[in-house]
């Protein structure tokens, strides 16, 4: 459920511009909502092309669809730093899947959270940004459908700043860079990446924080969300990421997963407004390969 109360300024405009322009909500779910008594201004149910006046409660109530299959519990520790009513921050494991699928039907992300929760009947797993199954760190996943529209369309914005860590093999061109490389799919039936010029366009920024043992620790933003980006753009430069088995060399002391870790979180609640500021250590099992 969500809330507003409106101002003078928003008085006289109609109930649809409040809702979405106001309160964020999308569109599907406005018209969801209106048709059986979900938006109520006042407490009375309001169509949405009525004009609304200042200091009215407005309410709008979403319908959560149930599961359209059986989630199984996975019971694992999980690290919650974060949660309110709206969202959970997780400090996703590796290598853990983030989403159930035909490869991980009951190993994933999805099915540990589940189990975290005390398997609850109403259970719907609405995550944000995804990591792959062997890269570690901070990940979200909202509670209801409105939360998690408005935090997709923050992606990649200057209010849902992400930083990553990862230790890669060799030394880069520079202290810091932009790699600007557009990056399309090998081909129709594989899943690597990797850069061509007929690519979507990608960005990366690196900064190099060490640089031992023949291997850099690399602290990189990105400015885009395409598959694999990182790994990708670290292949590009000569410096895959240590243990990367699909673009680099698989490490014995890293099993099923790689040296990339999701390690810091800047983010503008879409929803109370707040500034959280979340940051996850790098492991020390990729620490160590700095030796």
């Amino acid at each position: 459920m969500m809330e507003h109360v409106i101002t003078a300024a928003e008085s006289g405009r109609r109930l649809r511009d409040v809702l979405r322009q106001v309160m964020g909500v999308s569109y599907s779910a406005m018209k969801s909502a209106k048709w059986d008594g979900r938006i109520t201004v006042d407490g009375v149910a309001t169509p949405v092309d009525a004009f609304v006046r200042e200091g009215q409660l407005v309410r709008i109530r979403f319908k959560e669809a149930a599961p359209v299959y059986e989630v199984k519990p996975y019971h694992i520790p999980l690290v919650i730093p974060y949660e309110d009513e709206h969202l959970y921050v997780i400090d996703k494991p590796a290598p853990l899947a983030s989403q159930s699928s035909l490869n991980h039907p009951d190993d994933a992300l999805e099915n540990a959270l589940y189990a975290h929760l005390g398997c609850p009947t109403d259970f719907i797993y609405r995550p944000v940004n995804r990591l792959d199954k062997g890269t570690s760190g901070l990940m979200i996943v909202a509670k209801d459908a409105h939360a998690q529209h408005r935090l997709q369309k923050m992606l990649h914005s200057d209010d849902f700043a992400r930083q990553y860590l990862a230790v890669v093999e060799g030394t880069l061109p520079a202290r810091s860079g932009v790699i600007d490389a557009p990056i399309g799919k090998e081909d129709a039936a594989s899943i690597r990446r990797l850069v061509r010029d007929d690519g979507k366009p990608s960005v990366t920024h690196y900064e190099v924080l060490e640089e031992r043992n023949g291997r850099s620790l690399v602290r990189l933003r990105l400015e885009t969300g395409r598959t694999h980006q990182i790994r990708v753009h670290m292949a590009h430069l000569g410096c895959p990421v240590c243990g990367d088995f699909l673009y680099g060399t698989e490490l014995a002391e890293l099993p099923g997963r790689f040296a990339l870790h999701s390690h810091e979180l800047t983010l503008t609640h879409p929803l109370t407004m707040e500034g959280l500021h979340i940051v996850s250590p790098l492991p020390e099992k990729l620490r160590a390969l700095l030796g």
